[in-house]
């Protein structure tokens, strides 16, 4: 069974932090090429930050400098550290994984990944 299972959302303040989780189970090895997007009522999702096989990044512009993303490999978890919050980060985010441990193009295209969780929501209030 494949789980992606997102924790770690909640309500801050303008300029607060979260740091979201992301517990990997099941066919998804934690190796594989992983990301974090966010879909914010009435807009698509977008991409906020990926992470290969070799521990190359990749960050949306929107976020560069505030979020940090991470794995790690022995306890199956990848993470999304989010400072300096703003209202307009407002969203469900949601972690997915490719198939595969490496990615080429736009690595924060939805369309590439094979493997979602639930979410978990964020809310940043001004």
């Amino acid at each position: 069974q494949v789980q992606l299972v997102e924790s770690g959302g909640g309500s801050v303040q303008a300029g607060g932090s979260l740091r979201l989780s992301c517990a990997v189970s099941g066919y998804i090895r934690s190796n594989y090429y992983m990301g974090w997007f966010r879909q914010a009522p009435g807009k698509e999702r977008e991409g906020v930050a990926g992470i290969g096989s070799d521990g190359t990044t990749t960050y949306a512009d929107s976020v560069k400098g505030r979020f940090t993303v991470s794995k790690d490999n022995a306890e199956n978890t990848l993470y999304l550290q989010m400072n300096g919050l703003k209202p307009e980060d407002t969203a469900m985010y949601y972690c997915a994984s490719r198939n595969v441990g490496y990615c080429a193009g736009n690595c924060l295209a939805p369309w590439k990944y094979n493997f979602w969780g639930q979410g978990t929501q964020v809310t940043v209030s001004s």
